[in-house]
């Protein structure tokens, strides 16, 4: 049952930015390597941006399409749950990326088919 419109999708994605840039201070990530906060932060701001870019109408200059963004999304699930093997992250810095690698995984399976790009 896929349910997450595009509408939808728009509502999460600047409330998502803000907190992987604010969350990793917060949690106190980088205790097991620095680049578990430097990389959320990073993912964050560059979510900000696409989102800012994504032609859908919480878009402000609207130059990518949605489908990419969706793709994006799914590379940056992947690279996130990868990430704490890769880096050596543990405890909390690798739980934050799975979690959050596994619930980006989860909102792009169930997004609605309503793609026309």
């Amino acid at each position: 049952m896929k349910f997450i419109t595009k509408r939808i999708h728009a509502f999460l994605d600047y409330p998502v930015a803000i907190a992987l840039i604010t969350l990793p201070f917060l949690l106190g990530l980088g205790d097991s390597n620095p680049l578990a906060l430097q990389l959320s932060v990073a993912t964050g701001i560059a979510a900000f941006i696409l989102t800012i870019l994504t032609d859908h109408h919480l878009g402000i200059i609207k130059v990518l399409s949605y489908k990419l963004h969706l793709t994006i999304d799914f590379l940056v699930a992947i690279v996130f749950i990868i990430a704490p093997f890769v880096f050596s992250f543990q405890g909390v810095d690798a739980y934050y990326y799975w979690i959050n690698g596994i619930a980006v995984l989860a909102v792009v399976s169930l997004h609605k088919s309503e793609l026309s790009v």
